[in-house]
C-alpha cells in the first residue's frame, strides 16, 4: 500500500460523493476511510443533478463525480459547480471523476485540473489520488507555491474535452460571432477580436481594441459556447483572450494581475485560476 505523504495538521477537508450505483458509493467510501481517514464524506449523490445541489449546500473541499450519471453526467455537473461562486471569490473544489473507462484518465485527467479513479476503486490508486489532493489543498492561498507541474489544463478546457469524448456526434460548435450593443446600434463582433469579458450584475461587457460593447448574456453560459483553448476564465465574472494576454504580474497583496496587448486595462486572477499561469 502507498503511504501518504504527512501534511500539517488543518480543518477536516469535506467531500460530497455522486455515482448512481450504491455499491460503487459505498465501496469508494470504504477505500477512502482507509487510505484517508480524516477526510469526512459529508454527502452521497444518486444523480448529477443531486451532486450539483449537495455541493450547493455544503460547499466541500472535494467532489468525486462519476463520470456517467442519468439526467446529468459527471461532467456536466462539474461544468456547474465550476461557476459556483462565494462572497467576493471563488470557491471551487477539488473534482475527481469516477470512470470505468480507461482512456479518459490517459488522454484526459493526467493532462488537466482534475484527477480520476478507475472503477472500482482500488486502494494503491486511490491512495495517489488522494495524496495528490491532499497536496494541492495544501497549497492553496500560498500564491508563490509551485506544484512541480507544467501549466495545467484549464478546467473548463478539460470538461469541453471530455464532454467530446463522451458523445464525439455531439461536439459543440463554438461562437464565432458575437451580436452586441454598441451605443444605440447593434454590431456584429467576430469572437476572435475580443479581448475580454467581464460582467456586472445585469451585463456583460465585450472589450476589443477599439471598440466596448454589451451583451445580455452571463459569463457561465459563455463559458460553454467559446473555444476554452482561446478563452480561458480567471475570474468569476472575466473570460480573457488567451492570444491576447501580455504578461502576469502581481499586485501588493499578492493577486496576480493580467495585462493585454492593445488595451490598457488589467484583470485580476482569483486565488482559484492561479494554476493557469504557473510556469509562465
Amino acid at each position: 500500500m502507498t503511504t501518504p505523504a504527512a501534511f500539517p495538521a488543518a480543518a477536516p477537508v469535506r467531500a460530497v460523493i455522486a455515482d448512481d450505483e450504491r455499491l460503487m458509493r459505498e465501496q469508494l467510501r470504504a477505500r477512502l476511510a482507509e487510505v484517508w481517514p480524516e477526510l469526512q464524506v459529508v454527502a452521497e449523490a444518486r444523480n448529477g443533478l443531486e451532486a450539483v445541489e449537495l455541493v450547493q449546500q455544503h460547499r466541500p473541499e472535494l467532489v468525486f463525480l462519476d463520470i456517467r450519471m442519468p439526467g446529468l453526467t459527471g461532467v456536466d455537473a462539474a461544468r456547474q459547480i465550476a461557476q459556483m461562486t462565494v462572497g467576493d471569490d471563488e470557491w471551487l473544489p477539488e473534482i475527481v471523476f469516477i470512470t470505468a473507462y480507461d482512456q479518459y484518465a490517459v488522454e484526459a485527467f493526467e493532462q488537466g485540473v482534475c484527477d480520476y479513479v478507475l472503477k472500482p476503486a482500488e486502494r494503491e490508486r486511490l491512495a495517489i489520488t488522494t495524496q495528490r489532493i491532499r497536496s494541492r489543498l495544501a497549497r492553496r492561498g500560498d500564491p508563490g507555491a509551485d506544484d512541480g507541474q507544467a501549466v495545467a489544463m484549464p478546467l473548463q478546457q478539460l470538461l469541453h474535452r471530455l464532454a467530446g469524448q463522451l458523445n464525439p456526434g455531439g461536439a459543440p460548435k463554438f461562437l464565432d460571432w458575437i451580436q452586441a450593443s454598441v451605443g444605440s446600434g447593434i454590431q456584429m463582433i467576430p469572437v476572435a477580436e475580443v479581448l475580454f469579458f467581464i460582467s456586472d450584475e445585469k451585463y456583460t461587457r465585450v472589450q476589443t481594441a477599439t471598440t466596448e460593447a454589451l451583451i445580455r448574456k452571463p459569463i457561465k453560459e459563455l463559458v460553454d459556447e467559446l473555444d476554452p483553448a482561446l478563452f480561458w476564465q480567471i475570474h468569476r465574472s472575466t473570460l480573457v483572450n488567451v492570444k491576447a494576454i501580455a504578461g502576469i504580474g502581481r499586485y501588493l497583496r499578492g493577486r496576480q494581475i493580467v495585462s493585454l496587448r492593445g488595451h490598457p486595462e488589467k484583470l485580476e486572477v482569483s486565488r482559484s485560476y492561479t494554476h493557469l499561469f504557473k510556469g509562465m
